[in-house]
């Protein structure tokens, strides 16, 4: 592949088609269905669709063989998958999702969820980088091949709608799908973060997840704080002192022990060389109120933290009203939605089912308390590089940003991984995205860095071209 001459072309496309198609996707409220359970009736999912399809479809006209189709199965999500013919005999598949997380609070002003804005170099607004430009990116890849003559092996390319969710509709199509999905030896995920915009990342593992609302009840109904409280236990406390069992609240550490792994030795050396390379960055990228720390000055013990141990995050609270409205009342209930991310190689739906034991048994009082799991997701741990995919990544990186690629970890989920790794335990992965510093996804001014897009579309280019070649 000619790197210029497919950097050049790549750009054009951004700047021409993809930055105004991204533009018009954040204005859809899409929401993804844990927060739009009437997505259906809504129709904006639908609304994201039909415009990726049709740009999609649009690019692929003359692509001789190349087939789109927006699959539905009866009660999901849809999904669009696009199967673009090549050579040899191995394949690659291409994956990223289209729907969102919800609108959050504390967008600058000016800013917005729906409101796109272009600003700097970045493209602001809710699912620009998390993660619609896969799409756009991944057939871009591959024209920027095809315009050269440079072959590659055939090619998938698998948009979700559920991830945000969990991805619980996505095995359904994975099956349905099989036998066009074939058994890739390339896995190629844009759903991913970068710890700088100076080269292309490579995730090397992703924690899992269990989750749910938790809630306690003491009363049928609110009474006077003055007449009840040193009689009827408060159920704010009581929650409080559950969590405890389960985090420790001076440290943040998970208590039980079930809940952690060993952690490999090259993880380990892993996070020692990202921290070497990236000092306080691996920190600094976090928006800290003035005077606020760190749990650690250690920046490799924070990679690992944030990459293979458990961590409670309380995403969510119901039962209070606001300060203002606030008035001297004992609450009949507390409710808190709990986020508990797990180490990569820890079953997920064993945690939940723990997490669901731990907090439920012998509550204080006789409380009536209740954890209702709402997701749960596998982590996932990439099978050791091929070597001829550890030299293509530098290959690429070079290409693409003058620098060697970098590896690590990633604290969030994307169980679609999970799921294929079991599947296709002989396929290499590169997993990737650009979601990196301040990009804030899933928070206010969440926004896609371009220059970065731009730049992981060409190194995705190289990695295909390589691949063939690798036999």
């Amino acid at each position: 592949m000619d790197a210029t001459a497919a950097k050049g072309f790549i750009d054009r496309v951004w700047d021409a088609e993809v930055i105004p198609e991204l533009t018009r996707y954040i204005r859809i409220p899409n929401k993804s269905p844990a927060f739009d359970p009437d997505w259906a009736a809504h129709g904006h999912m639908d609304a994201a669709v039909a415009q990726f399809a049709a740009w999609a479809g649009g690019k692929l006209e003359g692509v001789e063989g190349a087939r789109l189709e927006v699959v539905r199965l009866e009660g999901r999500t849809p999904v669009i998958f696009v199967e673009i013919p090549g050579e040899g005999e191995a394949t690659a598949l291409l994956y990223g999702h289209l729907d969102k997380q919800p609108e959050m609070t504390g967008w600058a002003e000016g800013f917005g969820p729906w409101d796109p804005v272009l600003k700097d170099g970045k493209l602001y607004g809710r699912g620009g980088a998390d993660d619609g430009y896969a799409l756009f990116g991944a057939l871009t890849a591959i024209l920027a091949l095809k315009r050269q003559g440079v072959a590659h092996a055939p090619c998938a390319i698998l948009i979700e709608a559920c991830e945000e969710s969990g991805s619980y509709d996505l095995p359904a199509y994975v099956d349905h799908l099989a036998p066009r999905i074939g058994s890739p030896s390339l896995v190629v995920c844009l759903d991913s973060g970068c710890a700088n915009y100076d080269q292309l990342w490579l995730t090397t593992s992703l924690r899992g997840l269990a989750g749910g609302a938790m809630t306690v009840r003491v009363l049928e109904e609110g009474v006077h704080s003055g007449d009840a409280s040193g009689v009827v236990p408060s159920s704010f406390r009581i929650l409080r002192s559950l969590l405890s069992r389960l985090e420790d609240e001076a440290t943040g550490d998970i208590r039980p022990a079930e809940f952690y792994a060993q952690v490999p030795p090259g993880r380990v050396a892993e996070a020692k060389a990202a921290a070497a390379a990236l000092g306080a960055e691996v920190y600094s990228k976090f928006p800290f109120a003035p005077g606020v720390r760190p749990a650690t000055d250690d920046p490799a013990e924070l990679i690992l933290n944030r990459t293979w141990r458990p961590t409670l995050s309380v995403t969510g609270f119901e039962g209070a009203p606001r300060i203002q409205d606030a008035g001297n009342v004992l609450r009949p209930f507390t409710a808190a939605k709990l986020s508990v991310r797990l180490p990569p190689s820890l079953d997920a739906e064993a945690a939940s089912q723990r997490l669901k034991a731990l907090l439920e048994a012998d509550p204080p009082y006789g409380a009536q308390v209740t954890f209702e799991p709402e997701q749960s997701g596998a982590g996932w741990n990439a099978p050791a590089l091929a070597t001829w995919l550890r030299a293509s990544i530098d290959r690429a990186s070079q290409a693409a940003f003058g620098r060697d690629a970098a590896m690590m970890g990633e604290g969030g989920s994307i169980p679609f991984m999970g799921m294929l790794g079991e599947k296709f335990p002989a396929a290499q992965f590169v997993v990737t995205g650009v979601l990196g510093p301040h990009s804030n996804a899933h928070g206010p001014n969440e926004f896609l860095h371009i220059g970065m897009g731009k730049a992981v579309t060409l190194a995705v280019a190289q990695v295909l071209a390589d691949h063939l070649a690798s036999g």
